[in-house]
């Protein structure tokens, strides 16, 4: 183990030249990026239509419409029906399931080889090439690391039967090379169980014996893994279980409201938390500092970025290049890939926090968010808010939601909070008052309202019983790694399923207006 983990350490570092060269030259590295991808898919169906032949950058501005699913739907049909050369030249025998929140029809992104290879594998690399270059002392190597894989199933649509469709987790997880597949747990045919709640169990009871150095997934999901394994191995902590954890590869979801839940979980000073942004669409950046909870956007990836400001929902909305962004700004992302998505609004907000190098924090969904009374409340908000309350209040969080309260003939308008809580706060009210005001701080818009309850009262919160929003995914039959509770919502369709799913199990405490 010891040799292993100096060959990989040396290997690794090795890396972080090319990582350099691209946080150095941002523009020089998108624009060759740009030429790659259009000169390449210049013969596709998507490439004739568009005219990509000597394409200039100003000129796809101007012939390619900013698309939804929706836009590239009819092509993505197409590959899924077994036709190829539509969006890009390579075969796509590959379809991630889009991840997130329940919807009424799936979304399912192609993934060619390239997309494995230069954006998917190529992030991981980065990821530990990174980590290693901040903890040169690190062990990560000397034992297996957790990750928790989706499913994959054959593609009806496709007659040939060469395609198949999945989570990225399952699909990123089958196609590793021989040394990624030695390095990870559990074994091939566990990870890609398609039934969640056989697969947690079976995985338990593989990985609790085993040396576990490193963890990778979104932070609900771990967390119920590591509760699996620390009870049925009669623990009070992990590090009682596996001494030689060291890392959690965390994304999906802000870490913030979750790291106290996890300081819990692994009481040791020198567990080391490293953020992600791996998408079905891609591996787009990535935490490069270990003190300071930003990301770096990966530039040279094959992916084109370009940025939409968030609030500008209009059909031709002014497309910024990386060049023209500015810090402290919410943007919408749009990318074009080496997948054939070409200028595909992603859904993802981010907002930049240095541009030399690059550096952004995700800030939510285009979709998540609530404007119900003019207060244009976005996850990041939701995040402060609830990670303050459950810092004054001693509380630890396992899932939440809100959604607004219309106004009706007693009671103004408010917003309504759905929380599950593995340690309830020390007092509820007070939990209540911490995040109302965190969230006027935060954002001027919620304040302005709340003045006197002119628009706006105190926030309503429901505690619900433990498991309440495992439930509630299986119920809609999205447990696993790749499906995440909506944090925001500007209807009252998302809460009012989850309250249903309350009240059938008929357990929840309210405080507030």
């Amino acid at each position: 183990m010891k040799i292993i983990n100096a060959i990989m350490t040396r290997l690794m570092k090795k890396r972080i030249h090319r990582i350099e060269s691209f946080m150095k030259y941002p523009h020089e590295t998108q624009q060759k990026v740009f030429q790659y991808l259009t000169s390449t898919a210049k013969d596709t169906v998507f490439g004739k239509q568009y005219g990509f032949r000597d394409l200039s950058f100003r000129a796809f501005q101007q012939r390619v419409p900013v698309t939804t699913y929706e836009n590239l739907y009819p092509y993505i049909d197409r590959l899924m029906r077994g036709e190829q050369h539509v969006l890009w030249p390579s075969p796509v025998y590959w379809f991630a399931k889009s991840s997130g929140t329940t919807q009424a029809q799936s979304k399912f992104i192609p993934v060619s080889r390239e997309a494995l290879r230069d954006c998917h594998y190529r992030g991981g690399r980065d990821m530990l090439t990174l980590y290693v270059h901040n903890h040169p002392e690190t062990r990560l190597f000397s034992g297996k690391n957790v990750a928790l894989g989706g499913g994959y199933q054959r593609n009806p649509a496709d007659s040939s039967g060469r395609s198949y469709k999945g989570n990225i987790s399952g699909i990123i997880i089958k196609n590793l090379p021989s040394w990624a597949q030695y390095a990870r747990t559990p074994h091939l045919e566990v990870a890609l169980m398609d039934d969640w709640e056989d697969k947690v169990d079976v995985m338990t009871r593989m990985i609790a014996d085993q040396r576990i150095t490193s963890l990778a997934g979104g932070p609900t999901w771990v967390m119920l893994l590591l509760q699996r394994v620390m009870a049925l191995k009669n623990a009070s902590h992990i590090r009682e279980v596996w001494p030689h954890l060291e890392v959690f590869f965390h994304g999906q979801v802000s870490f913030a409201p979750y790291r106290l839940s996890f300081q819990k979980l692994i009481p040791a000073g020198d567990m080391h938390y490293l953020e992600t942004y791996n998408a079905s669409e891609g591996f787009f950046g990535l935490q490069d500092l270990s003190d300071v909870p930003e990301m770096l956007l990966l530039l040279d990836h094959g992916v084109y970025y370009e940025f939409v400001a968030a609030e500008d929902q209009s059909d031709h909305p002014k497309v910024y290049n990386l060049s023209e962004v500015e810090p402290g700004r919410n943007y919408a992302i749009v990318i074009s890939t080496n997948a054939g998505l070409w200028r595909y609004k992603i859904g993802d907000t981010i907002k930049f926090t240095s541009l030399r190098p690059y550096r952004f924090v995700i800030t939510g969904r285009t979709k998540h968010f609530i404007n119900a009374f003019g207060e244009k409340l976005i996850v990041e908000d939701a995040d402060q808010g609830i990670t303050a309350a459950c810092h004054q209040t001693h509380a630890l969080v396992e899932n939440f939601t809100v959604a607004p309260r219309y106004s009706g003939h007693q009671n103004k308008g408010c917003h309504e909070w759905v929380i599950e809580f593995i340690r309830p706060p020390d007092d509820l009210s007070r939990f209540v008052d911490v995040l109302d005001e965190t969230l006027r701080q935060a954002n001027t818009s919620y304040g302005d309202r709340r003045i006197r309850d002119v628009a706006l009262e105190k926030p309503i919160i429901h505690s619900v019983a433990p498991g309440t929003f495992y439930r509630w995914l299986k119920k809609h039959d999205k447990l696993g790694g790749q499906h995440k509770v909506p944090r925001l919502s500007n209807s009252r369709e998302f809460i009012e399923d989850i309250l249903s799913v309350v009240h059938e199990n008929g357990h929840m405490g309210r405080v507030g207006s």
